[in-house]
């Protein structure tokens, strides 16, 4: 029988009126922490989301691309500011600290910053900074060959600054580690280069001259590959063909002023031999073009004002070699080897007043009151904007050195007189460069005849 279904219409669902209270606190306990979180924002103890940060990040690929365009433009090293090469390959790593090929490639243009520096200390110091970066590489990733290769680049060029036990230790080390990049890359034109520079350094000119030559062929768009040939030619004293080279490697990176004073001392050496003003305005040339890359650049480097010093001097003109090696002083006031060069001009010039307070700052250091060549050049040169500062004097370790320090007797030697001697204080001087060279005949000529001098004077040698 048919029945109507009465009441409430049929559900087919479970009742769900217990669940109302609970959907409600929770709505509720929502509410509650939304507001909690936008009370935190406003108080700024939480960040908003996608908020835009302070500084954009850049990637680390910028700034490796940034210092390539810093180097091949010459501006490597800028104390005045953060945009060079340098400053920028450290950015590049602060995005991306473990970049292996970023750490090599730092540590190679820290290398080739150590020719920039005017002082021996300056330079070892950068150096031991570029070892640093280049172990870092290695450390990061043990297996390309590049890294190799700028370590063996890096220990070749450090080695100078060290012992001659310390540095032959350097030496073999770069010949494992450029062994071991060619291993890695027989084709990689850097690892052949800087095998090619051990090898000279080793003294394996053949093997040099062969690596180097093969490495130019592998790679003729390479800065390194000229530059290492250029430096091969250059040490087996084929001048013009070295200055090819130089050459070549300027095409690739017209603004390196290292490369330009390189030609320069080439054309230096050839005009030396043959006493040809064409190839020593050659040389002064090359200089300039230095001198105007670093004006460009606002780079204070006093490196080709000291090279074009130096080829003044060999000219005989040597009151503007002076003013040149005057105007490097004034551009690094601390530097001892540029008041020796500075010393050893103006002993030539016969100025032995100028000459003996540039050498006693070169040889046994002085103090700012002391400094009469800087108090000199202030005084004559206001807009150089120069003060009298301290000077530590340089070590007896190289012959070049001990020139500043036997010129620096003998000026002291031909000043002396009986009421005015300085012989004490030359004795120990020359005492100390024939103890070191005595093997040396130039330099024995000038300490024999200086001894001889203050032996007149009733000054006795020193024991």
């Amino acid at each position: 029988m048919d029945r109507d279904i009465v009441g409430k219409h049929p559900t087919f669902h479970r009742d769900k009126r217990n669940s109302n209270s609970f959907r409600i606190l929770l709505w509720l306990a929502l509410i509650v922490a939304a507001m909690a979180f936008m009370l935190r924002v406003n108080r700024g103890e939480v960040e908003p989301l996608f908020q835009p940060t302070p500084t954009a990040t850049r990637l680390a690929h910028s700034y490796v691309d940034e210092a390539l365009a810093y180097f091949r433009a010459g501006r490597i090293d800028d104390p005045n500011t953060d945009n060079d090469a340098i400053d920028t390959y450290y950015l590049a790593l602060q995005e991306n600290p473990e970049d292996a090929e970023t750490w090599a490639e730092l540590a190679r243009i820290l290398t080739y910053s150590s020719a920039l520096l005017s002082s021996q200390e300056q330079s070892r110091l950068r150096m031991e900074e570029a070892l640093e970066a280049i172990d870092k590489a290695i450390e990061l990733n043990p297996d390309i060959s590049r890294t190799h290769a700028i370590r063996a680049f890096v220990l070749d060029w450090g080695a100078p600054y060290y012992s001659e036990e310390e540095g032959e230790d350097m030496l073999t080390e770069a010949y494992n580690n450029a062994v071991r990049s060619i291993q890695l890359d027989p084709n990689d034109a850097m690892a052949l280069a800087f095998y090619a520079e051990v090898l000279l350094d080793q003294e394996n000119w053949s093997q040099a001259e062969q690596y180097a030559k093969q490495a130019v062929a592998l790679d003729d768009g390479s800065m390194d590959a000229h530059r290492v040939y250029a430096t091969v030619l250059e040490t087996l004293g084929f001048y013009r063909l070295a200055i090819e080279q130089y050459q070549k490697a300027t095409e690739i990176t017209p603004n390196l002023t290292f490369l330009y004073i390189q030609i320069g001392v080439n054309y230096r050496y050839l005009a030396m031999n043959s006493n040809s003003e064409m190839l020593y305005n050659e040389a002064l040339a090359n200089f300039d073009r230095a001198v105007m890359i670093n004006d460009s650049l606002g780079v204070k480097d006093p490196l080709p004002y000291i090279a074009i010093a130096k080829a003044y001097s060999q000219m005989g003109e040597f009151f503007i070699a002076a003013r040149n090696a005057e105007k490097a002083l004034s551009l690094d006031p601390t530097d001892a080897n540029t008041y020796g060069q500075l010393g050893i001009i103006y002993f030539k010039s016969k100025n032995y007043e100028s000459s003996m307070p540039a050498l006693q700052c070169a040889v046994v250091s002085c103090s700012a009151s002391e400094n009469l060549v800087l108090e000199r050049l202030a005084n004559e040169n206001p807009d150089w904007g120069v003060q009298p500062v301290a000077v530590e004097g340089l070590q007896l370790d190289s012959v070049e050195v001990a020139y500043y320090y036997a010129e620096y007797g003998q000026v002291l030697a031909y000043l002396s007189r009986p009421r005015l001697n300085y012989c004490n204080q030359a004795m120990p001087v020359l005492r100390a460069v024939r103890e070191s060279y005595s093997d040396d005949d130039v330099l024995m000529e000038i300490v024999e005849g200086s001894e001889s001098t203050c032996q007149s004077l009733g000054v006795a040698p020193v024991p």
